[in-house]
């Protein structure tokens, strides 16, 4: 892999009127907001003909009265990374960054995903799904503790909590319920965690994670300053290489396109198990994908070109 075979060969005026797309109403509004405005930032400043919509309820309107030869989407959960407004934006012929209708869909639902993955074979933790109290002691009762408890339909860790007694996997079923009416608890997998992130058909550098709290939870993704990155990962070249076609091989299921970026556990006897695929990841000053891409030699400014550029090839 070479940054050049990632970089985008199109001229910026080739982009036409981008729309950039953010903000929205998902519980991950305040991520998407920075993200969307460090997108803007990068695209403005090599030239592109970009400018935000903050999704909301006019946005129908917008899309009437703008004129947008493209849109690029940075709007994190429901009602952006969902299927909803890429079939939208579809449906008002705007090509648009990232995955499809269909794969934005199945990586939203992570239970959906892993059936997915446990049909090809794919390693996974075992899980269950909680409906009620009664359903959490039988999760408990066949999973052990400690588990890690997950609204099926959110991103940033938002609702999640790790648990090791059946009174905190109630109170945490409840507390994942306000966020989403599906709640999953999966086995909790001792060791590190890894994220690789995917870039135009290409596996870009893992990265290993390493935080303090007793999971990466949505204040060590984005307001931590004691979360540890490390590139090189540490793995040797073999297991490195078994963990990047593993990713592949998780996108590929899902049917991600453009880019995305795969959470991945590594337990004790060197197993690695595939937590869920983030089809528009974030693009935070604490993001991962713009670490993998610098890594990869990409600048911020060239990966958000290089994200845009494969919005021009035809959708498969």
């Amino acid at each position: 892999m070479s940054a050049d075979s990632l970089q985008s060969k199109v001229p910026v005026t080739a982009f036409g009127r981008v729309a950039v797309l953010f903000g929205g109403k998902s519980a991950e509004r305040e991520v998407s907001l920075k993200s969307g405005n460090a997108v803007l930032q990068a695209l403005q400043g090599a030239g592109v003909d970009a400018f935000g919509i903050d999704v909301g309820d006019d946005f129908l309107q917008r899309l009437l009265d703008e004129k947008i030869d493209r849109a690029f989407i940075v709007l994190h959960g429901r009602g952006g990374e969902d299927g909803s407004m890429q079939g939208l934006l579809e449906c008002a012929g705007i090509p648009y960054t990232g995955s499809g209708i269909l794969a934005s869909a199945l990586a939203m639902d992570k239970l959906r995903t892993k059936q997915v993955w446990q049909s090809l074979g794919l390693p996974t933790p075992r899980h269950a799904v909680l409906a009620s109290a009664e359903d959490c002691r039988a999760a408990a009762a066949e999973l052990g503790f400690p588990l890690i408890v997950k609204p099926a339909h959110e991103g940033s860790s938002i609702g999640m909590a790790k648990v090791a007694d059946v009174e905190a996997l109630i109170a945490a079923w409840q507390n994942a319920g306000q966020y989403d009416a599906q709640v999953l608890v999966e086995q909790w997998i001792h060791g590190p965690e890894f994220t690789i992130a995917t870039l135009r058909g290409q596996v870009l550098p893992p990265i290993a994670l390493g935080t303090p709290h007793s999971f990466y939870d949505y204040d060590a993704k984005y307001l931590a300053n004691d979360t540890q990155y490390r590139i090189p990962c540490g793995l040797d070249a073999a297991k490195e290489e078994e963990l990047k076609t593993l990713s592949a091989r998780a996108c590929e299921a899902v049917g991600s396109q453009g880019w995305a970026r795969v959470d991945v556990m590594q337990d004790d006897q060197g197993q690695f198990w595939l937590l869920e695929v983030n089809t528009v990841p974030g693009m935070t000053d604490h993001s991962l994908v713009p670490m993998a891409a610098a890594a990869a030699g990409l600048d911020f400014q060239q990966l958000v070109l290089a994200i845009l550029a494969d919005s021009l090839e035809a959708r498969g």
